[in-house]
């Protein structure tokens, strides 16, 4: 997939997953904390990115800024997904299937971040597998990012015919 500008997109972030981790060193415990941020336009274009620091706004502000170079265009089709498609990273499955007009957002935490953020209305998804939110939403991406266009299929089985100019 092709990545995009972000500079003159309206973004909206949000925080899937906030981690702390301990060191333990000479005069006690050094705390720092990894987050898991997507970034999306609400209109088919979303990125996620993971940020460490040693205070959360400073890994959330990093994250966010991964997460803009990291943004992908995504199929939509009326508010949900052009057809149902299974999403596989390390041991998550996340199943997606386009619902109806006015079903709403049928999904768990880390999905629902990715499906609100990309701009999608109405879908179903299911978790299978590991539950674990970097896997999850890394699952969900990978399930999108396959998701095809009519126009992308049409082309790619030569029924689309290329104007020349």
């Amino acid at each position: 997939m092709a990545q995009i500008k972000t500079d003159e997109l309206e973004l909206v972030d949000k925080v899937v997953h906030i981690n702390r981790v301990a060191k333990v060193v000479k005069g006690g415990r050094r705390f720092g904390f990894s987050t898991l941020v997507v970034v999306g336009n609400m209109e088919g274009s979303v990125g996620v990115g993971m940020g460490k620091a040693n205070e959360v706004p400073e890994s959330i502000r990093k994250g966010v800024e991964r997460a803009r170079k990291n943004m992908v265009k995504i199929a939509i089709k009326k508010g949900t997904i052009p057809y149902a498609v299974i999403g596989h990273y390390g041991a998550s499955k996340v199943i997606l299937k386009p619902a109806s007009q006015g079903t709403g957002v049928i999904a768990g935490g880390s999905v629902r971040a990715v499906m609100e953020a990309v701009g999608i209305k109405d879908i179903l998804t299911k978790i299978i597998g590991s539950t674990n939110p970097h896997n999850v939403t890394k699952a969900t991406m990978e399930g999108l990012m396959s998701l095809k266009s009519r126009e992308q299929i049409m082309k790619y089985r030569g029924l689309l015919k290329e104007e020349t100019v």
